[in-house]
């Protein structure tokens, strides 16, 4: 069973109740549960026991007694007491959104990283949840020194080892991190551009990622299919080298926890030179949806790049009607930035490798070179690194009309003036 409860008080915003039961419903599908009953609940306001009133509690009770419900998700934070009252309420295990989105991530990590993060967020949330998980906190236990003396309960011996294990997490995600800033400075060597996609979960981001680079990467309609960041190099129009990260799906009301235990997966974010909203038209939260990932993305140190506009994938066009299509396509015309697409059908995306590469040279130098042709060092770096215009050769000498990056520019002149190759 799903239940949105739909607090009276904060409901007068532009996300709908009925598309957050609907979100609700997916989260929990993408962990096979089977959902026997979905609806939202008109909340006045928060009850400290129970969250919802008294008749919707006793109401719901029937439900899933008649349902024979197992697992009842509340679709909203709960407190530990809440949790453990409807519990006893229905007779059955309540999870609220937090230990949903919690569970969808421990089934989905994959990588060393992700799966020390999930384990971080799972056992902070679980620290405070200690209340509810024991019957026996009565009991006393003896034990050495290390384990908990007489007189230590349950409940304390458990709080205990959970904080051990966290301050172990803690200390090997730095060693994680460690690993991950000498791969970036592996990349800065070779300064490649970094494009990153972002945008809520399920917007397309993967089939995108997939479409622009034929990687093979999970891309499904279900909601955090991409946990891990997963990088691939991608060659533009104009030849230039850029790498593409795949990075994972933003969600409302994103659980505490998980913010600050994922803020390390999208670190890639903060390196981008291009932060590419992926962003799923199609949807009828769609607005709504596009100003929690800006609301994500400032929390994380990006307010610059957000009010200075980032690049839009309008994707998922091909399932749009008229007129909403002829709307997105004016919206697009008005804004250079924004290109609608669908990275099903492959529609736009030539429009948007087109619209990388504009943003990417609009900072590069336009220079006039002369390389020896025996230098082909030289001339292939000149190609690697920079956009290469216009191209003459005479018997010794290519001439070359050459745009580059500010620091590859210099760094070319500099070398050349040395006598050496870059």
């Amino acid at each position: 069973m799903v239940i949105h409860p739909a607090l009276k008080a904060v409901e007068g915003g532009i996300r709908l109740p009925g598309a957050r039961l609907d979100e609700a419903v997916g989260l929990a599908q993408a962990i096979d549960l089977d959902i026997v009953q979905a609806e939202v609940v008109p909340v006045s306001k928060r009850r400290p026991a129970t969250l919802m009133g008294k008749g919707a509690v006793e109401r719901l009770a029937e439900s899933v007694r008649d349902n024979e419900v197992a697992v009842a998700v509340v679709d909203g934070h709960l407190s530990p007491v809440q949790q453990r009252n409807l519990e006893r309420a229905w007779a059955c295990k309540v999870i609220d959104r937090t230990g949903l989105i919690l569970e969808i991530f421990g089934e989905r990590a994959r990588t060393r990283e992700g799966s020390l993060q999930v384990e971080l967020a799972a056992l902070s949330y679980q620290r405070s949840r200690l209340v509810r998980s024991w019957t026996h906190l009565e009991r006393q236990r003896g034990g050495f020194g290390f384990l908990g003396g007489p007189g230590e309960t349950q409940i304390e011996a458990d709080r205990r080892m959970i904080g051990d294990r966290i301050v172990k997490l803690k200390r090997e995600l730095e060693e994680v991190k460690r690993t991950r800033e000498l791969h970036r400075s592996a990349r800065r060597k070779i300064p490649y551009p970094i494009i990153a996609l972002v945008g809520y979960t399920n917007a397309g981001k993967s089939t995108l990622f997939n479409r622009l680079t034929s990687a093979e990467v999970l891309a499904k309609d279900m909601l955090f299919a991409t946990l891990d960041p997963t990088m691939r190099g991608l060659k533009l129009p104009s030849g230039r080298n850029v790498i593409l990260s795949d990075t994972v799906g933003f969600v409302s009301d994103l659980p505490h926890e998980l913010v600050a235990a994922f803020r390390a997966t999208l670190e890639e974010v903060l390196e981008a030179e291009l932060v590419v909203h992926v962003r799923d038209v199609a949807h009828p939260d769609s607005e709504a949806q596009a100003a929690d990932v800006e609301t994500v993305l400032k929390d994380l140190g990006l307010a610059e790049v957000v009010d200075r506009g980032l690049v839009e994938a309008l994707n998922k066009t091909d399932l749009l009607a008229e007129p909403a299509r002829t709307e997105v396509i004016n919206h697009a015309k008005r804004r250079p930035e924004s290109i609608p697409v669908s990275a099903l059908t492959g529609q736009g995306v030539d429009d948007l490798l087109a619209c990388f590469d504009r943003l990417l040279s609009s900072g590069r130098e336009t220079l006039d070179l002369q390389v020896e042709l025996s230098d082909g060092a030289s001339i292939s770096w000149l190609y690697q690194h920079g956009e290469v215009i216009a191209r003459r050769d005479d018997d010794s000498i290519a001439y070359m009309r050459v745009r580059l990056d500010p620091m590859d520019a210099q760094r070319f002149q500099q070398r050349q003036a040395e006598g050496k190759r870059p």
